[in-house]
Order: C-alpha cells, then structure tokens, then sequence
C-alpha cells in the first residue's frame, strides 16, 4: 500500500524524523488559510498523488504571497497531473500540500528497501539527492552508498555514521545524519514498509536537517498490525480494478499485456506469467483465485479480467488440490450468464473433480476452448490473443 507525502511525514515525525510545518487541503480557500497560519512569506504548493516526478510535470510551485499560493493551489487542484510515473493518462490532484518553505545549503537522498538476494533491509543514500536521483542511479551508480541491516536489531550506530561521513558530513551534522538514519531504520521496520524514501533530506543554512519530501509504501499482509497506517489508504489513487479484487479477498495486480489470467495459487500464478512470456505473449494481469475460491470469488474474478479492455484472450489455468475444479468451472459459467464472453477462453484444468468440471463446462454450451496441458493452452492462447484464431 501508498501513502501521499503528507502522510509519510507523518509518520516520520511520529518516529522523531524532522519534518517541515505544513498541512495537505482539498480546497484553494484552505489552502490559502493554511499559509496564513504557517506564517512567513514563502511557501511550497505541492500535489497530493502517488507517483514521483511532480515538480517536473507542474505539481510543485513555490509562492512567495498569499495570492500565489491561491493561483498555484487554483491552477494545480484538479490538474491531470502528468509524471514519469503516472504514465500519460496522468492523475487527477485531488489534495495539495501547502509546506512552509526553507532555505537550502544541500541536498541528499535516504531510502531503504528489502534486498530480497540478501533478505535483508538495505539502507542507500548519496549526496546527490532531489529530482533526478533516477539518473544519478543510472549513470553514477558509485555515488549511491549502502549499509544492510539486521532487521531484528536495526541499523547500528557506526553503520549511521559511516553512512554520515560517506555524504561528507562532519562533526556535529555527522552524528545528527546518522542518528537520522538510524531513526529511518527503525520506522522502516516498525512499520513493516517495503519502501521508505526521504528527497530530498535537506541540510538547511542554519545547519538543520529536514525531510523536504517523503514516500512509504507497506507490506499489504502487515496491515492487520497497523490499523492507523491502513487508515491511510485512498482508494482513488488505486487502480479500481485492483480494489474491487481485494474487497473479494482476491490477489490481483494489473499489467501490460493482453492476455487475462486465472489462476490458483500464487506460486502457478508467477509460472504461468513466465510460460506465457516464453510462448512470445504478455500477461494483462496477475489474478490468483486462492485454494478455498468460491463461485461468488471466482464470478467476480472473471469479470474483474473481463473489465480490463486491454485483454484479448483469458486463460484459466487451474490445479486444483484445495480449489476444486467444478467451482471453476461454476464461476465461469456464472459469468458467462452476467456479463458477455467478449475474448476467447482457453481452460486448461487438473486436478480435484477435474472430471465434473469439465462435465460442467461441456454441458454448458459455452464457447471455450479446452486444452488437457499448460503448454498446449498457453500456445492457444497467445495465438488467440494474436488474432490467430483456431481452437
């Protein structure tokens, strides 16, 4: 799960990270009251959505009166806000961050990740923090320095300075960075994030430190264990497709291809997308039904694929152990009763009561095309999605 920037300072302030004063609004009229109460005479206008790049495509503009802080909050609420990771359809800003501004002698780059080839939290940072820290990842890789981690003890203290003193940090700054950095690994675990990222951390011309900017993703399994984190969830910045999923229990995550994809487990689930890939198709989703499905579950998992109007052919792809074939088979049919078989349908089943669903399906007068293994049903349908016809 995401979080907007002004929720991950939250939760940063709430771990002792400093942060600066500010507060995230819906309307101008607020926005500009919020300025007010910050007080000064230069502010930082920021659009609310989950994706990075937002200054480069309009989504951040500095004010030094109450009056720009109205006609950039104006020009920037309820923008198509376009960036590297929005794609081109872009988002619609629904919230805007009003920050109060400070003064800047340098910028850096925090964030940690699982290094999943380690299985251990990987702290990076580099002194080239701000906009284009992509690139510097990309083309200066050696500028970005790194220190893993126990997660059951967190970042030590000589791993937070030595990381202080690889940005050039000395003396009293130096052990300020890493007991900053130090705090930043607790919170990432704490929180049981999957990512937590500062840019940029800012050093100050009074010599303070301040996370400028913020983002935090969470491990979804977690969540239980963190009700006021779940409580951060916007479902509108969320593919639709992908919450109506998880309303159902089910595990879906939209993708590039074209080729819809049903499976139990999620173990199958990733070997399908694989021999999909290695048959020369693309899979339109990652879409995995569970061991104990249901028909109302598996109804609603075929519609869910069949919302999507990238996908040109569906393959369900199941074995059942727990998951009985004839419930699969219940639920395609219960589809195909409400909404309209628009693709073809490859079916490739093995399994429990692999026989009564086939039955079922047989009987049931639908267009399908069966296929007794996963090869042959993955080259039907990537020729299907192909436009190759054939059954």
């Amino acid at each position: 799960m995401k979080i907007h920037e002004y929720q991950a300072k939250e939760v940063l302030a709430a771990a002792g990270l400093p942060v600066p004063r500010g507060k995230a609004v819906e309307t101008v009229d607020d926005a500009v009251a919020v300025a007010e109460d910050l007080g000064g005479s230069l502010w930082v206008v920021k659009a609310q959505i989950h994706a990075g790049g937002r200054g480069k495509g309009g989504g951040v503009k500095l004010a030094s009166s109450l009056d720009e802080v109205r006609e950039h909050s104006e020009a920037i609420l309820g923008m198509q806000l376009v960036t590297p990771q929005t794609g081109p359809e872009g988002r619609e800003v629904k919230k805007v961050l009003i920050v109060e501004a400070c003064d800047i002698a340098s910028e850096f780059y925090a964030g940690i990740v699982l290094d999943r080839q380690l299985g251990l939290p990987v702290l990076m940072v580099s002194a080239e923090g701000g906009m284009d820290i992509e690139e510097v990842a990309a083309s200066t890789p050696e500028k970005i320095f790194k220190a893993s981690f126990d997660p059951t003890e967190g970042l030590a203290v000589e791993d937070g300075r030595s990381l202080a003193g690889r940005l050039g940090l000395e003396g009293g700054l130096l052990d300020e960075m890493g007991e900053l950095l130090q705090k930043l690994a607790r919170c990432f675990l704490d929180t049981d994030a999957s990512l937590a990222e500062i840019n940029p951390l800012v050093r100050t011309t009074d010599d303070g430190l301040l996370a400028l900017d913020a983002k935090f993703s969470f491990d979804d399994n977690a969540l239980f264990r963190h009700p006021e984190i779940k409580e951060y969830r916007d479902p509108a910045e969320e593919d639709p497709l992908e919450t109506r999923a998880a309303e159902f229990g089910l595990s879906y995550i939209k993708l590039d291809g074209d080729i819809g994809c049903m499976v139990n487990g999620a173990g199958l689930a990733m070997a399908t997308l694989d021999i999909i890939k290695h048959f020369g198709g693309e899979a339109a989703n990652f879409l995995d039904v569970g061991g104990g499905a249901t028909t109302e579950k598996v109804t609603e998992a075929f519609k869910i694929i069949l919302e999507d109007a990238d996908v040109k052919a569906i393959l369900v792809n199941i074995f059942g152990g727990i998951m009985k074939c004839d419930v699969i088979a219940e639920g395609i049919i219960e589809a195909a009763e409400t909404i309209e078989l628009r693709v073809p349908v490859v079916v490739r089943l093995e399994g429990t009561n692999v026989q009564r669903g086939r039955e079922l399906l047989e009987a049931s007068g639908l267009e399908l095309i069966s296929a007794p293994g996963l090869p042959e049903a993955v080259r039907k349908v990537v020729e299907q999605a192909q436009g190759g016809g054939g059954s």
